[in-house]
């Protein structure tokens, strides 16, 4: 999960990518905490299967279906919880947490 980053020399950090793999109809992991301005890439490892990630509470913002070994990111701004789970498969879900 995201730290605190690659430290620059004026004392900011550098932004992130988090990876969050979708394999056995699961997000792993499930929760992930970042910072304001990281990455978050879901990436499906499934064998067969395609998936999404839906964010029902953002009307309904949603990637395009990823077929194995395909990805998705976003790049998260503000500060704030997002719940999300796969379009087809309302059962996997995960979460989001921006500091």
């Amino acid at each position: 999960m995201a730290g605190d980053g690659i430290p620059l020399r004026d004392g900011a950090f550098a932004q992130q990518t988090v990876e969050v793999t979708i394999r056995d109809y699961r997000f792993s992991p499930a929760e992930v905490r970042i910072k304001a301005g990281d990455t978050v890439k879901w990436v499906n490892r499934e064998k067969r299967t395609s998936h999404s990630v839906l964010f029902p509470a953002e009307s309904g913002l949603e990637s395009e279906r990823m077929f194995p070994d395909e990805h998705w990111q976003r790049t998260f701004t503000k500060p704030g919880t997002y719940g999300y789970r796969c379009g087809p498969h309302e059962e996997m879900k995960g979460q989001i947490v921006v500091e």
